[in-house]
């Protein structure tokens, strides 16, 4: 894993957890040392990330500048994870899913979606079959509320959507 991966791995552990993480915790789920992780850390404050050192480990604070923009996309369900990476790996989240279903109205889940991993476990659960997605019945048309630190950052992801083909012009 490369330096800038692991950190917005480290930004995605802290920034879910409800617990402060000590950098030993995070050292051994990046497998790297407890050094690395401090200095990391020190490089993510520096970019403007506001975390928060306690005697318990590191917390990172709510962006509260962070944009927000919804974007109206199909794919197949096969496409659902390179949706999902395309989106996280140019600094979004995807917080929700939504269809305007003919006769229920609006139809919204959350999913927060704040790595690669979160992505690669809903398409875990939508392949075990427990469930479909929201997209199922409105035939790949849905709506994602994606959230990034600028709107910089949400135009390079409605750009990226585009050039994938899975981005529908509202």
């Amino acid at each position: 894993m490369k330096a800038e991966e692991r950190r917005k791995e480290i930004l995605a552990i802290v920034g879910n957890s409800d617990n402060a993480l000590p950098a030993a915790v995070l050292a051994e789920k990046m497998g790297v040392s407890r050094q690395v992780i401090v200095q990391d850390i020190a490089i993510l404050r520096a970019n403007g990330y506001d975390i928060i050192s306690t005697n318990r480990g590191y917390i990172l604070t709510a962006p509260k500048s962070a944009a927000t923009r919804v974007f109206k996309c199909r794919h197949t369900f096969e496409q659902i994870v390179d949706e999902g990476y395309l989106i996280i790996s140019l600094g979004g989240r995807v917080e929700d899913v939504f269809v305007n279903h003919r006769i229920y109205g609006r139809i919204t889940a959350r999913l927060e979606l704040y790595n690669n991993m979160h992505v690669e476990e809903l398409y875990r659960s939508l392949v075990s079959g427990a469930s479909k997605p929201l997209m199922a019945v409105t035939d790949g048309y849905h709506y994602h509320t994606v959230s990034a630190p600028d709107d910089a950052a949400l135009d390079k992801i409605e750009d990226a959507l585009r050039k994938a083909g899975y981005l529908i012009e509202i």
